[in-house]
């Protein structure tokens, strides 16, 4: 098992005729937490679909724990313990909130079983019978990430966990966050809540017009503070 547990070098990608991904280099050691960071339109969830082989052409390097998957299909780069947060959830409105949780296969083993979850989300344990978009967008964000932690998935790509939501959800998410990477979880998150991220990340990476163009570690946040003001107009 290698010690990186996402390598990308020169990640291009395209939707039908449109490039999007211009040469992305970025790297996350086992046990990181990493943002991707950048305005709207950046290419930052491209990045995350890209990995997972959801574009509908790509070229470059993606090692995931060691393994190349350039060339696999989503089903197998699953498989290798990747676990993917959507942006738009994905929840069956047709199944109550624990069906929705038990609702993704193991893809590998390690999975972590329901008891664990609710303890993490309490939430989810109080409204499990609930039908799952019946939930506040808070707790249909948790159930999303829940839902992950199950399948046995170690690189978790989370994709905006905490657009829209209340400040209070959003601390909520940020312990979760903490605790997953205490148990040794890697994450990677596609942030634009740069308050948020800067406490949670090990490094950010800043990502324009389809490539990372400034790389910031967690020591030196405050002396780049401008030049990230200047990418992210915060």
């Amino acid at each position: 098992m290698s010690s990186m547990a996402l390598e990308v070098k020169n990640l291009e990608s395209w939707y039908g005729e449109s490039h999007i991904l211009h040469g992305v280099n970025f790297a996350v050691r086992d046990g990181e937490v990493v943002t991707l960071l950048g305005r709207n339109g950046a290419g930052r969830s491209t990045i995350l679909k890209t990995i997972l082989g959801m574009t509908s052409r790509r070229k470059g390097v993606i090692n995931v724990f060691g393994v190349e998957t350039v060339d696999l299909p989503t089903y197998q780069i699953a498989r290798l313990g990747i676990g993917y947060c959507p942006e738009e959830r994905g929840i069956f409105g047709s199944l109550d909130a624990q069906e929705n949780l038990l609702l993704p296969p193991k893809v590998s083993s390690g999975g972590m079983e329901l008891e664990e979850i609710y303890e993490m989300f309490p939430n989810l344990y109080e409204r499990r019978n609930s039908p799952g978009t019946r939930l506040s967008g808070g707790e249909q964000q948790m159930l999303a990430m829940a839902r992950i932690l199950r399948t046995g998935a170690k690189l978790l790509l989370l994709d905006e966990i905490t657009e829209g939501l209340a400040p209070v959800i959003v601390e909520k998410l940020g312990e979760v966050v903490t605790k997953l990477r205490n148990k040794g979880f890697t994450i990677v998150l596609v942030e634009q809540n740069f308050r948020f991220a800067a406490e949670l990340a090990d490094r950010h990476y800043v990502v324009e017009s389809g490539l990372i163009v400034e790389v910031v570690e967690r020591a030196d946040l405050k002396a780049k503070a401008e030049v990230l003001n200047g990418y992210l107009g915060v």
